[in-house]
Formats: C-alpha cells, structure tokens, sequence
C-alpha cells in the first residue's frame, strides 16, 4: 500500500520528531533530513498540487513540529518570508528549487543578496529572521516537489514586499492527510 510506504519511509524522521521536547539544533535537523532515504515517487499518496499556488500537505504534526510536503507547479512561490521563531529545513524531492536570499537594508527596506538553484537531493536549512523565497523557475510543466521540517511548527511568518517596507502576516494554510496528523 503506497500510504504505508511512505510512513515506512518517514518512520525513523517522524519518531525523532515525535520525541522533541523543543526545537532542534539547525545542523541535527539537517543531519536529520539528509539521512532520509526517499523519493518524490514514495510520497505521491501525499503530493497535492493547485495551478493557484504552490500547496502545503501536511504528513506528520506534533507539538513541535510539522512534516509538510510542498507542491509547486512551474512559476509558483513562496512570500519572501522569515522563519519566525522556527527552525526549517527541507530537501528537494523533485525538480529544481530556486532560492533566493534577503536582508534588510539601513533604509529598511529589503535587498536580495544571492539566488541559487536547488537540484534534487539538496538540503537547505534556515531559522528565525533569515529572509527568503523559494521559487519553481522551471520550465512550463515541470513540478518541484520538496518535503519540509518546522519546528516548532511554523504557523505564522513575518512577509516583505520589494517596494515598500510592510511587514506583513502571513498564516499558511495546509491540505491535511488523515493518517499523519498527531496534532
């Protein structure tokens, strides 16, 4: 069955998870992620997507943590976001990811300062007031398919315009699985 499949494959992820009592060290989510050993393919039961905007599929949810699958059609983004009090770190499962890096400027407002492509297999982390986007800038037709840990789950973000300098709110909203959600 392709449900279990993909808890079997998410099994040793979902039970560190399920023992944090607080937020984990940056790297130990990292070194957490890396050690996966999963495709796009394993999460297809878990892979929703929108043509609206990129969706958020909550797999696994706890008191300090979220394990989200995000879908991206060609052309879809994220708000340049902070983290707001959680750490993140996601790999990429299918396609290629664009991230581009921000920070603020003494006039206040923000400035991107890198942009870099995210090909399968990468692992990216941030925490806190790092700012960013991540972006599908491929091709028409082409998916990007990326699974994320927050913790603790993040469930507000501070969001930046390029022309002016609004902090926005932004509260994501998750399309939720009933077999992984302990929340």
């Amino acid at each position: 069955m392709v449900v279990a499949t993909c808890l079997d494959k998410l099994a040793t992820l979902i039970e560190y998870l399920d023992g944090l009592t607080e937020r984990p060290p940056l790297d130990e989510l990292e070194r957490q992620i890396r050690a996966l050993d999963v495709t796009a393919d394993d999460l297809a039961e878990v892979s929703r997507f929108n043509d609206a905007g990129y969706i958020r599929n909550l797999v696994h949810g706890g008191k300090w943590h979220h394990l989200i699958v995000l879908c991206w059609r060609s052309g879809q983004r994220s708000p340049i976001h902070n983290h707001a009090g959680s750490v993140c770190g996601f790999r990429v499962l299918k396609g290629t990811g664009t991230e581009t890096v921000f920070e603020s400027t003494p006039s206040g407002v923000i400035k991107a300062v890198s942009s870099h492509d995210l090909p399968v297999g990468t692992i990216n982390a941030t925490q806190d007031s790092d700012i960013h986007q991540v972006s599908n800038c491929q091709a028409a037709g082409e998916d990007l398919i990326t699974l994320h840990v927050y913790s603790p789950p993040l469930l507000r973000m501070d969001t930046y315009s390029l022309t002016d300098r609004t902090i926005g709110e932004f509260r994501p909203t998750f399309l939720e699985h009933s077999f992984g959600s302990g929340i």
